[in-house]
């Protein structure tokens, strides 16, 4: 079997300006920010964000990176609006498609099943139309009468998660208690890049955990970053909770140009001690 190891730097190497990247995860929770961080630092630019955002998101349109946002949601949970999200927004900086969580779900199994679309009632009688006129229905061929939303393919260049464990072929797994969408992302992108907590044998993956939290096989999984500290500011449960103070300093960077030229500069250059752990270690 293939030894898929990589460094963060590599994974931003394999991608190009103008992707489709996915970035799993959920809002605070289990972000691939390492990742982001070195695409932050990369010359990467407009780029399709798909997300069920949280300060991923926000840091990337605050550098400039996203063309388009594709999302179910944008929330740092604690502070329940990532204000360089909503500045990017309500200045028209990004042009934007936001869906019902379970569409968002829908359109990234779609893809991964390589199917057009699905139909799904998440959404109907919902605003979501007024946000993307594109939508269709379709009726129920079998004739039970019901219209139901056709919620389009949801394809990806690429796929950025973050795991509490993985082998260096690609398995790997979550401990904590939602393994959120990260396994339909990497499903539905051409290439997928895991970082994790820790790298370990194959056989310990199912040694002291369900096998039903090795949610990402192999065969769908391009690259491995072992990235301690990978998730941080977000949680990484139960290896660490949120950084509360490190995501209050990142929200209240959004208050002038120079609060976020100063939170970037730390930011990029390691900033809080898990985040420097990690980029020692991924280097």
């Amino acid at each position: 079997m293939t030894d898929k190891q990589m460094s963060a730097r590599e994974v931003v190497g394999r991608l190009r300006s103008g992707m489709t990247i996915g970035i799993g995860g959920w809002a605070a929770r289990r972000k691939p920010m390492a990742l982001v961080r070195e695409i932050l630092r990369s010359d990467l630019t407009d780029l399709t964000i798909v997300s069920y955002g949280g300060p991923d998101v926000g840091l990337l349109c605050a550098a400039g990176k996203v063309r388009k946002l594709v999302f179910g949601f944008v929330t740092l949970d604690s502070v329940p609006l990532d204000p360089h999200f909503r500045a990017a927004r309500q200045r028209g900086e990004i042009e934007v498609a936001e869906y019902d969580e379970g569409m968002l779900q829908w359109g990234l199994y779609a893809a991964g099943l390589r199917l057009p679309f699905l139909p799904t009632r998440a959404g109907l009688g919902s605003s979501v139309w007024s946000g993307n006129p594109g939508l269709r229905t379709v009726a129920d061929p079998y004739g039970s009468g019901d219209e139901l939303i056709a919620m389009p393919a949801i394809p990806l260049d690429a796929a950025l998660v973050h795991m509490n464990r993985a082998d260096v072929h690609g398995n790997a797994q979550f401990l904590g208690p939602d393994p959120y969408f990260d396994d339909l992302f990497c499903l539905a992108a051409e290439q997928a890049f895991v970082s994790c907590e820790r790298i370990v044998p194959t056989a310990e993956l199912t040694a002291q955990a369900h096998p039903a939290t090795l949610v990402l096989k192999r065969l769908v999984v391009d690259g491995v970053v072992e990235a301690p500290g990978g998730a941080h500011f977000t949680s990484c449960v139960p290896d660490y909770d949120v950084d509360t103070q490190a995501l209050h300093d990142y929200a209240a960077s959004a208050a002038s140009p120079e609060a976020w030229a100063e939170f970037r500069r730390e930011y990029l250059s390691g900033g809080a001690e898990h985040a420097r752990d990690a980029e020692a270690r991924t280097a």
